[in-house]
């Protein structure tokens, strides 16, 4: 209970900081007597798209650290063998900024990477990974999450996902717009949009956005070849590949954690939805482009 009330509670307060923005500046009146404002309206869907994206972004690893109750270790922690393990990793892939070493609780064989930028990021791992990989296998996975952040992966995820809520909110007021002009009888004179806009503006945005979700899964697909191809480089391919394989062999581990979010950060997905909207490529085509690597 206390994860959903934060997770409503962030989201209403994101709803509510950006509803501010767009009344201060005026971009929310992109209706007018002569029909839509586009310059206006544009305005006001890059307002919606971004600052959402970039508000969850900023709080990330906060929001990571109390949904999945990451328990952040240090030098002088039991774990300290972890957190020297993870820095000397981030210093090979060029990092200045150690990233924070984190531990949750949970059966999963998985591991994260998040935050807001390189200098100010966190590296994650389950329980479950720690008792069921070995030195090398681990070693994999570190350098996988390491290789997100020194890619930038969070940062260009946010731009990419800034960019699809933008066109699907324009693009859904506009269709919604005609539509509801469309129907509209020709007695009926009254200028501000009737029931069909709203009720059409929520069917086309629900349209619109499962067809932009493919357009940002094909980029986390992408990038997690990426971030494979970078532990290869700063581990060596041979303990990324064990660590992929270990992970293939555990999947009759249940996932506990169903928000989307934090599984696309996971270094493997246990979705079983179409290709197209999936968060990771499979394991077996992460493994053969390894090999071809």
């Amino acid at each position: 209970m206390k994860r959903i009330f934060l997770f409503l509670m962030t989201n209403i307060l994101v709803m509510a900081t950006i509803m501010i923005v767009t009344s201060a500046l005026g971009v929310d009146r992109y209706l007018t007597t002569k029909g839509i404002n586009y310059q206006t309206l544009a305005i006001y869907c890059l307002i919606w798209g971004f600052a959402g994206s970039f508000i969850s972004l900023w709080m990330s690893k906060f929001m990571a650290k109390q949904m999945m109750g990451v328990e952040v270790v240090d030098k002088s922690h039991q774990y300290q063998w972890l957190v020297q393990r993870v820095h000397q990793l981030s210093r090979s892939a060029g990092l200045s900024t150690m990233p924070e070493v984190g531990i949750y609780s949970s059966p999963e064989v998985n591991a994260f990477a998040t935050g807001p930028s390189k200098s100010n990021s966190l590296v994650a791992v389950s329980t479950g990974l720690l008792e069921r990989m070995n030195d090398d296998e681990l070693e994999g996975v570190l350098a996988h999450e390491v290789a997100h952040i020194a890619n930038g992966d969070m940062v260009t995820m946010t731009l990419i996902q800034g960019v699809i809520n933008a066109f699907v909110m324009f693009f859904a007021k506009i269709a919604a717009f005609a539509l509801d002009q469309a129907m509209r009888k020709d007695e009926d004179d009254s200028r501000g949009p009737g029931w069909t806009y709203y009720i059409s503006q929520m069917v086309f945005q629900m349209v619109f956005s499962i067809l932009g979700s493919v357009v940002v899964m094909y980029f986390s697909r992408a990038r997690e070849f990426r971030a494979d191809a970078g532990a290869a480089k700063i581990s060596g391919r041979d303990k990324m590949i064990a660590a992929l394989r270990r992970l293939k062999s555990t999947f009759d581990i249940v996932e506990e954690d169903s928000n989307q979010q934090i599984a696309c950060m996971k270094i493997s997905g246990h979705s079983k939805m179409a290709k197209l909207f999936s968060t990771h490529p499979s394991l077996d085509e992460r493994i053969e482009a390894l090999q071809k690597y």
